[in-house]
């Protein structure tokens, strides 16, 4: 089930939108506005956002922005602008998509479901207990659901897709940076190392997926 979010002001479209993104077996989050919206997600892994231009607090221009750079989440711009300025600033960018309202719902799941299907890597990570959809942005572990911040998320990740691989500290810092869009410092990596140990390990104290190699840096599994 991909997660939403729909950035938006007007409650009563928002609603609509819920419902109609609920009955096809969407989950969706909802934000009023650009501060809203940049803290959601920070919290947790998106597959698309759905976002207006105009925001009571902000604008979509700047939603858009981040989620494409920091989050490598794929946006479409839903909203009353129709004329051609805001559909070419929107695509610069770089939505991936465009739907003014008013909208029909069909075309807005079928425009949905086409963005999901070029966007998306369809990748299931996996090592002993624990797994990673990265279809649906959650991390399991003997089929429990375990609950990561976004930038525990990506770090996560990264070590996973690095499987058995020695990952200096200053590489992991780099992938880290460029995958969040923010400066994440060294100090930041060891705090971000501790909590996930304190989420996936069953002995934090004895580490059986981030093993720490000294004076190099990590290694995820074998």
């Amino acid at each position: 089930m991909d997660r939403i979010l729909i950035v938006e002001d007007e409650a009563e479209i928002v609603q609509g939108l819920k419902t109609i993104l609920q009955q096809e077996g969407f989950t969706a989050d909802s934000a009023a506005g650009q501060s809203e919206a940049l803290a959601l997600l920070e919290e947790r892994p998106y597959g698309l956002v759905l976002t207006d231009i105009s925001l009571s607090d902000g604008n979509g221009y700047a939603v858009c922005a981040a989620a494409k750079q920091r989050y490598q989440t794929a946006v479409i711009f839903l909203t009353a602008s129709g004329d051609e300025f805001s559909t070419v600033a929107g695509f610069e960018m770089g939505a991936d998509d465009y739907i003014a309202k008013p909208f029909r719902p069909r075309e807005l799941i079928s425009r949905i479901k086409n963005v999901l299907r070029h966007t998306r890597q369809p990748v299931m990570l996996k090592y002993r207990e624990l797994s990673a959809d990265t279809l649906r942005g959650k991390i399991t572990r003997s089929g429990e659901e375990i609950i990561l911040s976004a930038l525990e998320y990506r770090l996560l990740l990264i070590l996973m897709r690095h499987q058995g691989e020695v990952m200096t500290r200053d590489g992991l810092l780099t992938e880290l940076w460029d995958a969040a869009g923010e400066y994440v410092n060294d100090n930041t990596l060891t705090v971000y190392i501790k909590r996930l140990r304190e989420k996936i390990e069953e002995d934090p104290s004895d580490p059986q997926y981030i093993r720490t190699i000294r004076g190099i840096g990590y290694q995820f599994g074998e």
